[in-house]
C-alpha cells in the first residue's frame, strides 16, 4: 500500500506555487536589481539598495528607523497566524485589477526617477497579490502589517517642514522659559537670554523636530494598533503623535536652556546636547502613553460612577 505524501510535497504541486515562485522572482529583479533610475552611477539600480543607503545613513540621517519597521510587520503578520489560516479563501478579480494598478505605479516611478513611487509600488504589489490569490479574508488581515511598511520609504520631500517647525519650536521654548521667570528673547530660530551669564543658542535643521516626528508617528502607529480596544481609539492615537513629538521636541529644547543655564553653555550644547534625544523619546513616550491610557478609558462608565457618587447621599 503506498504511503500518503508529506504535507509539503502536495503543496509543491500546486499550480498555484508555480504562480507565486514565478511573481517572487520577477519582484526580486524588479526590486532587487531593478528600479531605481535616480543616480545611477552612485547609488546603483536597485531600487532596494536605494532606500536601505538611507537607512544606514549614508545619505539621509533621518531614517535610522527604516531598520525596525518590517520587523514590527513581520510580528503584526505572526500575531495574524491564525486568523490568516482560518479565512476564507477565494480567488478576487479586484486584487489583480490593484496589482496591475500597481505595475502603473512601478513604470511611473521607473520612468520618472521617482525611486520613492518605485517602492510605493512594492508595497501595493504586497498586499493585492495576496488580494488577488486568496481574496479578501485574507487580504483583511494585511492591511496593517503591509501599510505599516509605508514608514520604510525616505520621505525627503518633508524636509520642507523643517523651517516651520523650527520656528514653533524656538517660539514655544521662548515662552516657557519665560513662564518659569528666564528671560528669554528669540531672533529668528535663536533664542537668547541674559539671565545667570546667559545663553545663546540656534535650532539648526537636526533641531526642528522634523526626525522625532517621524520616528514617533511609526512608534505611535504601532503602539495604538497593538494596544488600543477599538478602530476609532486607534486613529485618535495615531493622530496625536505629530503634536506629541513637536511637544516631545520643545520638552528637549527646554531642558538645554535650563542645563546652560545651570552648568554652562558649553555643557548644554556639548555632552547635554548629544544625548538629548533620550529625553525626547521619555517626554514624548510617557506622552503617549498617558494619551493612550485616556483614550482607551471607558468614559461612559466613568461618567456613570461619577454620577452615581454625586448623587448618592451625604453621610449626616
Amino acid at each position: 500500500m503506498n504511503e500518503p505524501a508529506p504535507p509539503w510535497t502536495i503543496w509543491l504541486r500546486q499550480p498555484t506555487t508555480y504562480s507565486l515562485a514565478a511573481l517572487f522572482a520577477a519582484m526580486v529583479y524588479l526590486y532587487g536589481f531593478n528600479g531605481n533610475t535616480e543616480y545611477v552611477d552612485t547609488q546603483g539600480r536597485s531600487a532596494i539598495h536605494w532606500m536601505t543607503t538611507r537607512w544606514a545613513g549614508e545619505v539621509d540621517t533621518d531614517m535610522s528607523l527604516g531598520w525596525m519597521i518590517p520587523l514590527v510587520s513581520l510580528y503584526a503578520l505572526w500575531l495574524r497566524r491564525v486568523a490568516i489560516r482560518q479565512a476564507e479563501t477565494r480567488p478576487d478579480w479586484r486584487g489583480i485589477f490593484l496589482a496591475g494598478l500597481a505595475m502603473i505605479l512601478y513604470w511611473i516611478g521607473v520612468q520618472g526617477q521617482q525611486t520613492r513611487m518605485t517602492l510605493l509600488s512594492l508595497i501595493a504589489l504586497l498586499w493585492s497579490v495576496p488580494f488577488a490569490f486568496w481574496g479578501w479574508g485574507v487580504a483583511r488581515q494585511l492591511i496593517f502589517p503591509v501599510s505599516y511598511l509605508v514608514f520604510c520609504i525616505p520621505l525627503s520631500f518633508l524636509d520642507a517642514m523643517t523651517f516651520p517647525l523650527r520656528l514653533f519650536a524656538s517660539a514655544a521654548s521662548t515662552e516657557i522659559l519665560n513662564g518659569l521667570g528666564i528671560a528669554t528673547v528669540r531672533t529668528g530660530t535663536a533664542i537668547h537670554s541674559a539671565v545667570a551669564g546667559g545663553f545663546s543658542f540656534e535650532i539648526a535643521d537636526p533641531c526642528s523636530g522634523l526626525r522625532s516626528v517621524l520616528a514617533m508617528t511609526a512608534l505611535t502607529a504601532a503602539y495604538a494598533h497593538f494596544t488600543m480596544k477599538s478602530p476609532i481609539r486607534q486613529r485618535l492615537l495615531f493622530l496625536s503623535a505629530f503634536p506629541l513629538a513637536v511637544a516631545g521636541n520643545i520638552v528637549r529644547l527646554v531642558m538645554i536652556g535650563l542645563v546652560a543655564l545651570a552648568f554652562g553653555q558649553e555643557r548644554a550644547l556639548g555632552f547635554y546636547h548629544d544625548y538629548s534625544g533620550y529625553v525626547f523619546f521619555f517626554a514624548a513616550t510617557a506622552m503617549m502613553v498617558g494619551a493612550a491610557a485616556l483614550i482607551n478609558r471607558d468614559w461612559k462608565s466613568a461618567c456613570s460612577t461619577l454620577r452615581s457618587r454625586l448623587r448618592a447621599p451625604r453621610p449626616s
